[in-house]
């Protein structure tokens, strides 16, 4: 199967070569051969979705045009779609469903996207394999007996395995970013606040943002261009500047780019095939004329400390109103406060607990200083690194992983061996800063990423960027061993 791409679809639907409904009905198609095996969805409505798409026909007859209009795209099951469940993965929000749209799901479908299903995950978005859903973790299409990524696991591996060109996920600390290196897709972080968070459930508030999926940077750019914008919804989101050459995304010339290498994230950790990967990624820049620099992050072994220190802490307060009294089942209980700890112990999982008792052991009295305030003194310095990393250079190119996908069970039982899976992936979001995962290549038959990260508001930058990439190099077109 050749990959899925938004771009080539869209050209067909404007043509009239192509209609809404019929790549919808194989989206529903592609789920109904694969996701027995792959394990990527979490619920559908196929009935509305082939009404969403019969109306965004309708809209293309009149000869309406948006860039998403009549595209299958599947949203990550933490985010809100009014009528369809929202689990985030967990058993605790069982039979809750949403009341509202998310900004980012309400601008897509007003611009004509067709939502065709909500996509597994971590249980509430914490997890870097996918293993941790209250449901059958979501299948690496390349291997099934590895992990996809996490925690935005079956919204990339719904569009490796091509049930849709777009899908959302959300990107805490490498969510989209780590599976999309896993399963040789494109993933977007974007700045903090360039998208609206406003029904997004909060995992680490200062942290979290919605990301989005494709194969390649230009398929991006369609679905990134319409969601962006400042939402009154939420208080922390801005206009993005340069959006009006999302569409069509032309790519950036490389001749000159300055390109950092941080020499933190090149080190003997990194699997000897991904850094030989990322080696020749680099050589694709620097034929181009792009000016390959060293440059120094000194802080970046702080960086994996500080951000599990101030991700579990707004874990442990975002994670208190999930307690039987507002949303999802309720467990039996004398008192009030036995019900809700009894709720609590039935219907979350063990790396929510482990994350919600270490974030509240560092906000509890007597070491609230010594670990809450110096993870917060700690950020301010990774992010000066980066002000000045971006003083001498335009962009930084890294490692997303220090290796390929590893199998089931691997790291399950060492909660800091799995951590450590996001060493590259964490430094950027304590910065509030841009970053983006693209395919470099194989190492034994599985993808691996390079991950590109630029200054603050510079996401259409590096959308061109690597659009120029993709444009040079096919790993991005390769598509997984697995057939309908």
């Amino acid at each position: 199967m050749a990959a899925v791409a938004a771009v080539d679809w869209r050209k067909g639907l404007d043509a009239g070569d192509l209609s809404s409904e019929a790549l919808v009905r194989d989206a529903f198609r592609r789920i109904g051969a694969l996701d027995d095996r792959l394990h990527a969805i979490l619920a559908m409505d196929e009935e509305r979705s082939l009404r969403l798409a019969r109306q965004a026909d309708i809209r293309l007859r009149t000869g309406d045009r948006t860039p998403v209009l009549g595209l299958p795209l599947v949203l990550k099951d933490n985010l809100h779609w009014s009528g369809l469940q929202v689990s985030c993965g967990s058993r605790i929000l069982d039979g809750y469903r949403a009341p509202y749209d998310a900004t980012v799901v309400g601008r897509l479908l007003a611009a004509g996207a067709v939502p065709v299903a909500k996509a597994n995950l971590d249980e509430f978005a914490m997890g870097s394999s996918g293993e941790f859903s209250a449901f059958e973790p979501a299948r690496n299409p390349w291997d099934l007996a590895r992990v996809p990524g996490g925690s935005s696991s079956g919204s990339v591996v719904a569009v490796s395995a091509g049930y849709a060109p777009l899908a959302l996920g959300s990107d805490t600390g490498g969510s989209v970013r780590l599976p999309a290196s896993f399963c040789n897709v494109t993933a977007l972080r974007p700045t903090y606040g360039a998208l609206s968070r406003y029904g997004l459930t909060a995992m680490a508030s200062s942290l979290d943002q919605v990301g989005p999926i494709a194969a390649s940077a230009a398929d991006l750019a369609l679905a990134f261009g319409v969601m962006a914008g400042r939402d009154p919804m939420d208080s922390t989101s801005m206009d993005l500047p340069g959006r009006e050459r999302l569409n069509p995304l032309r790519p950036k010339s490389l001749k000159g780019l300055r390109i950092g290498l941080p020499k933190e994230y090149f080190t003997d950790g990194l699997e000897p095939g991904v850094g030989d990967l990322l080696e020749a990624a680099i050589r694709v820049f620097a034929r181009q004329g792009a000016d390959i620099r060293e440059v120094s992050l000194p802080h970046t072994r702080y960086a994996i400390d500080t951000y599990y220190l101030l991700c579990t802490s707004e874990v442990s307060s975002n994670l208190s109103r999930f307690d039987g009294v507002r949303y999802g089942p309720r467990s039996p209980g004398g008192s009030l406060t036995e019900m809700m700890a009894e709720t609590r112990d039935r219907g979350l999982g063990p790396e929510v607990k482990r994350r919600i008792l270490l974030g509240a052991f560092c906000l509890s009295k007597g070491y609230y200083d010594a670990f809450y305030l110096k993870a917060l003194r700690a950020r301010t310095l990774l992010t000066r690194d980066f002000d000045r990393a971006f003083e001498s250079v335009d962009v930084l190119a890294t490692p997303v992983s220090p290796g390929t996908a590893f199998p089931f069970g691997a790291k399950t039982d060492d909660p800091l061996a799995m951590y450590l899976a996001d060493v590259f992936t964490v430094t950027a979001p304590l910065a509030g800063i841009p970053c983006l995962s693209m395919p470099a290549g194989f190492v034994g038959g599985l993808p691996a990423g390079i991950q590109l990260i630029g200054p603050g508001c510079s996401d259409v930058m590096l959308l061109e960027t690597a659009h120029a990439f993709q444009l040079l190099t096919s790993h991005h077109l390769e598509t997984p061993p697995i057939h309908a």
